[in-house]
């Protein structure tokens, strides 16, 4: 984990916000001292909602309300 201080991070935000972007992590120091971790976010449910698109297929003869098979699994 990379780590920087205050005025380099101020100074080069938008490429450390790359690499966080990229999965990796940077630490803030003032001093030497740890102060803060810059860390990717978790990926949320609603950007997992594709994950397996054109993996599942229906028949035309299914017959079930997609807004109930969603709210039964809420």
């Amino acid at each position: 984990m990379e780590t920087v201080n205050i005025h380099q991070a101020k100074t080069h935000l938008s490429r450390l916000l790359v690499k966080v972007s990229e999965g990796e992590g940077i630490v803030i120091a003032k001093a030497g001292q740890p102060l803060a971790r810059l860390v990717p976010l978790q990926k949320t449910r609603q950007s997992l909602l594709g994950i397996c698109k054109g993996q599942i297929h229906f028949d035309e003869d299914d017959n079930f309300e997609l807004d109930e098979v969603w709210k039964a699994n809420q």
